[in-house]
């Protein structure tokens, strides 16, 4: 028998779910098209490999939940909370987050490309293997962020903060660097990339 809280294979188009508790239900392989999620609640739910095409997540809340290996196309985040969800594998495209919060999670391996990041704060997020090139990130907070090899092409962190955060294979000379904060291994890390010599 099937379980009733997963949901599988299904194309979910022009619902509102306002206001909704997904609390103990698990998605996979759904398909969700201009579906209303405004003020929507999740604890521990799982959506794996779902798209959401012109949905509108605003003001909902998300506690340890997960998108693994989700696309976002056309999505408002506006005013919703993520605390502790893993987004892994999952990508953005043409999204709007502000404004978001965010209280850390895994983050390894989502695409970001082009994405208007300016002025999150991100602290703690885990963003290994993160593609974040062409995205702005200006004035955002990323302490304490694990980046290891995360791509970091032409993305712009003008007045960004990076302390404590970790940039094992990282490129930081493809990055737009601009009253960055970074503190003495970031500084290091900086200095290396530009090809100085530390003795």
């Amino acid at each position: 028998m099937a379980d009733p809280a997963v949901r599988t294979d299904e194309d979910i188009v022009d619902e509102d779910w306002y206001g909704n508790d997904l609390t103990g239900t698990r998605f996979v392989d759904c398909r969700f098209s201009r579906v209303d999620l405004t003020e929507l609640r999740s604890r521990n739910v799982i959506f794996d490999s779902c798209r959401f095409g012109n949905c509108a997540f605003n003001a909902s809340e998300h506690h340890e939940s997960s998108f693994i290996a989700c696309i976002f196309a056309r999505t408002s985040f506006f005013a919703a909370t993520l605390a502790g969800c893993k987004l892994s594998g999952s990508v953005f495209t043409d999204c709007d987050f502000h404004p978001i919060t965010i209280r850390g999670g895994l983050w390894q391996g989502v695409t970001l490309r082009g994405a208007d990041l300016t002025m999150i704060d991100f602290s703690g997020v885990d963003f290994r293997d993160a593609d974040l090139s062409e995205s702005d990130l200006s004035g955002a907070k990323l302490r304490s962020c694990d980046l290891s090899r995360a791509t970091l092409r032409n993305t712009r962190l003008a007045d960004a903060d990076l302390t404590s955060a970790i940039f094992d294979g990282v490129d930081l000379a493809a990055a737009i660097l601009q009253n960055t904060h970074v503190d003495i291994s970031g500084a290091v890390a900086v200095a290396a990339a530009h090809g100085a010599v530390l003795d």
